[in-house]
């Protein structure tokens, strides 16, 4: 079953022990104090939990394709990007980022898969790694309304934007001899998310007026959360992430004011694009939503 919702979430330093258990190898060594330093691209990724009879070089495999798929070509400019990734594969419960209050710069992403469940690793951690890329993996990175549902939107359409890719790059050259076909299974996975979340969109009324949407059914697209609404609006995201394709940059710039997700829509946008700038960040993405949501009438 397709994992509908992703929250960030924050647990206890329990748990956050025991998840320590069992760490797998890093995919790539540590930078030297000398080098340069990592980027969400080039942070080691290390693998965590209960990844069952699953070879765990075969899991490091998927997850570094679909980092190259997301974040090829793409321009990291977060001033807030993490040194390692830790991916931690749990047996139930939802995907999210774990915000642990150690203060390491580690982002820390927990998965629920079955048993080499390829197309739903790439497409859980694809979302996951774009909270990491919008600066929602440290501890103070907590969810909130009203604009929760709009993070959980971009970087839904974030992950879908990279299994496109994946499809095309596992079909020409597989991580594994002979699987070309596979990329046509992540190419079918991806298509039945889009074909649902497109049917959300119609009924909506998302595709006639995307301003009388938000205006018909503010409170329940502000639940914060991949909801309904948010997956529809995806789509329009990502619409926008294949029509120039630069706007993906601006993920790199949310959330870095205090209030992060906590304000109005309208205050929210213009944060984002305020926030680009400073980045010097294409801050062509905020701009196109203001004018499709109208923010200007929305406080």
């Amino acid at each position: 079953m397709l994992a509908a919702s992703s929250l960030l979430t924050s647990l206890g330093p329990t748990m956050l022990r025991s998840a320590t258990e069992g760490v797998y190898a890093a995919m790539s060594p540590p930078q030297s104090p000398a080098g340069p330093s990592p980027t969400l691209l080039t942070a080691p990724i290390e693998l965590a939990g209960d990844w069952g009879r699953m070879l765990p070089g075969a899991a490091q495999q998927v997850v570094e394709r679909m980092r190259h798929a997301c974040l090829d070509s793409v321009r990291l400019l977060s001033d807030r990007q993490p040194t390692r990734l830790r991916i931690d594969e749990h047996t139930s419960g939802t995907p999210a980022i774990w915000l642990h209050p150690d203060g390491s710069s580690m982002a820390w992403i927990i998965v629920d898969i079955g048993e080499r469940d390829w197309s739903k690793l790439a497409y859980q951690f694809g979302h996951e790694l774009g909270h990491v890329m919008a600066n929602s993996w440290q501890a103070n990175a907590k969810p909130a309304p009203p604009c929760q549902w709009f993070e959980e939107a971009t970087v839904e359409a974030f992950s879908l934007r990279g299994l496109g890719r994946l499809a095309k790059s596992w079909k020409e050259n597989p991580p594994f001899a002979g699987d070309n076909a596979f990329g046509d299974a992540i190419a079918r996975y991806r298509q039945d998310i889009i074909d649902r979340y497109a049917a959300l969109a119609e009924s909506q009324g998302l595709t006639r007026d995307a301003a009388a949407w938000f205006a018909d059914h503010r409170g329940e697209i502000e639940m914060p959360a991949l909801n309904p609404f948010a997956q529809a609006m995806s789509l329009t995201i990502l619409a926008e992430y294949d029509r120039a394709p630069d706007c993906v940059e601006a993920l790199g710039a949310l959330n870095r004011w205090p209030d992060r997700a906590s304000i109005p829509i309208a205050e929210y946008l213009r944060q984002w694009e305020n926030s680009c700038k400073q980045l010097h960040a294409s801050p062509q993405l905020p701009r196109r939503l203001q004018d499709l949501l109208r923010t200007q009438r929305f406080k």
